[in-house]
Order: C-alpha cells, then sequence, then structure tokens
C-alpha cells in the first residue's frame, strides 16, 4: 500500500467533492489518502471579520482552523470519505482530517499568522507522518515568469509570491520533504496526473541532495519522470 497526504484548496469547492469519490476509487487499487481541507469561503469569511474587527492573530487563526473543519464536513458528505480528529495514516481508503483538535493538543511548528495557512497545515501533517504531499489547487502549478516550474526548492520560493504560503515552503525546508503542485480544477485530468505521477510543480525540501523518494516515485515507483 502506498500512502499521501492530500492538501485539497478551497479554491475548489466547486469540483472538491468529485476529487475526493476519485480519491476513494483510487484508494481500491491499493492507495492511502490523509485529505487536509482548505479553509475555503469559511476562511474568507474569518479574513474580513479579522480585518473588520482587528481581531488578534491567535484569535483569527483558531477560527481559520475551525474554517477547514467546515469545509472537512463538505469532502466527506456522500463521497465515502472518513472524517477523523487524529494524525495517522489510514488502514485503507480516504481519511479527511477534521484539524482543529490534533492542533489545539500540539501545532508545534505553525506560528498563529497568515503565512500559515492550510498548506501549512498539510506540510507539518505530511512531515509528522514521515510522506510528502500534493497540493490540488487552480492552477498548473507554480508559476514563475509566466511558465510553470517543472521542479524547484522551496528554499528559492521564500519571499515570492506564489500558489504555497510561505509558512508551507518552511515547513518544507526544515522537514526535507516534497509537495507536487496538482491542478484539480478538471477532478478527472487530476487523477489521472495523480496516477501517472505528470505534471505540475515538484517542491522539493532540500536545495541539494535528496532525503528519499518524492512524492511521485513514492506512489508510482519506477515510473519514466522525464516525459
Amino acid at each position: 500500500m502506498t500512502f499521501c497526504v492530500i492538501k485539497i484548496g478551497g479554491s475548489l469547492i466547486d469540483v472538491s467533492r468529485d476529487i475526493v469519490k476519485g480519491l476513494v476509487d483510487l484508494s481500491e487499487e491499493g492507495h492511502a489518502f490523509l485529505v487536509v481541507p482548505g479553509g475555503g469561503p469559511m476562511a474568507d469569511l474569518v479574513r474580513e471579520i479579522y480585518q473588520k474587527y482587528h481581531l488578534s492573530d491567535e484569535t483569527a487563526h483558531w477560527m481559520a482552523v475551525l474554517a477547514m473543519e467546515q469545509f472537512s464536513g463538505l469532502l466527506a458528505d456522500g463521497t465515502g470519505a472518513v472524517l477523523t480528529e487524529t494524525i495517522s495514516r489510514p488502514t485503507s481508503g480516504v481519511w479527511i482530517l477534521l484539524p482543529y483538535r490534533p492542533l489545539s493538543e500540539d501545532d508545534q511548528g505553525l506560528e498563529h499568522s497568515w503565512d500559515y495557512t492550510s498548506d501549512s497545515v498539510a506540510a507539518l501533517v505530511a512531515w509528522r507522518l514521515a510522506a510528502d504531499f500534493i497540493k490540488a489547487t487552480d492552477v498548473d502549478g507554480v508559476i514563475l515568469e509566466g511558465e510553470v516550474a517543472g521542479e524547484i526548492s522551496a528554499e528559492s520560493l521564500i519571499g515570492k509570491k506564489t500558489c504555497i504560503d510561505q509558512g508551507a515552503l518552511r515547513i518544507l525546508r526544515r522537514s526535507g520533504r516534497s509537495c507536487l503542485v496538482l491542478d484539480g480544477t478538471r477532478p478527472d485530468r487530476f487523477i489521472a496526473n495523480l496516477k501517472t505521477g505528470k505534471g505540475g510543480t515538484l517542491i522539493r525540501g532540500r536545495s541539494e541532495g535528496r532525503s528519499g523518494p518524492d512524492v511521485r516515485e513514492s506512489l508510482y515507483p519506477g515510473i519514466d519522470q522525464s516525459m
């Protein structure tokens, strides 16, 4: 059995349950997935309240984590996935994380600021599980100077505005894990790319050398990554 952490961004809310259904189908081939939800429109509302009512970063952080839990409920509804409050590898199938309880017990590695959003939670979860993670989002990958980067280091993206938050990049750099950014706007294509290990941008936690197989190789050993 192979395992991967999947972060489903709130920008994909319209197709998010189709992605989860695709992961459930894929899990029947022997894979297991822990899904970390984005915040979606619920987190956007927290941002608005934060700015309008001058909330503290601490309060806004936990409100945003609770917003992720709302998205978890949507992702699990009618998809065949199972909700969990535990950061652990599923024994089979697809689990969707309810992050508030485990993070309230121990969220060491996360700053309580807007630099550390749901991307950072996914990076932290993957680090704790000694896994890489895939970020499903609404762009083709990390776009630099108008082009999608095929592979890049987390270090080189620090301080740059891209589709992944700064906190996640710092966690990747510390952990040495990798993150594959894939377009999820078409769930069928997302699952196909996931199955073949193609497309997107691979963000490596280490600038030099390697700490082991990256997320593509871990899911599908022996694939030809030159294509």
